[in-house]
């Protein structure tokens, strides 16, 4: 059972590795994946330093969670993930942008594979606590 769960948390994982990687390999082709373009300027440089490290830094966290059971390296990109589909429901309800029915779903979904992984795994956290009290 546990590895299953490691599955599911890892999936979204790779997804975020894949996302990453074309921000920094082709900015322009991963700009237009996400219903973009690729801008100039500071703007370009925003948009693949952004994103490249919001995916990238996804990834990792569900990798350190994958790896050590930790749920709270699981919890942080679920939040970044839903994060972002929340914001895309502000854009659309106050900002006029259009529903972004299939990133929102996408979002969601991942985000939600992670929290359940991270519910269900067991916690190693118990076993090795990080901090202690000072004597």
């Amino acid at each position: 059972m546990k590895t299953g769960f490691r599955i599911v948390a890892a999936l979204p994982g790779l997804m975020m590795l894949l996302l990453g990687v074309g921000w920094v390999t082709d900015p322009a082709g991963a700009a237009e994946g996400l219903g973009m373009p690729l801008l100039e300027g500071a703007g370009r440089s925003t948009q693949i330093g952004d994103f490249a490290s919001f995916f990238l830094a996804g990834f990792v966290m569900v990798l350190m969670g994958v790896w050590t059971l930790r749920r709270e390296w699981l919890l942080a990109p679920a939040l970044l993930l839903g994060g972002a589909a929340l914001m895309r429901t502000v854009a659309f309800a106050v900002y006029d942008a259009p529903f972004a029915t299939g990133s929102i779903v996408a979002e969601v979904i991942m985000a939600g594979m992670l929290a359940a992984a991270a519910i269900v795994l067991p916690n190693t956290a118990e076993e090795h606590p990080r901090i202690t009290e000072p004597t």
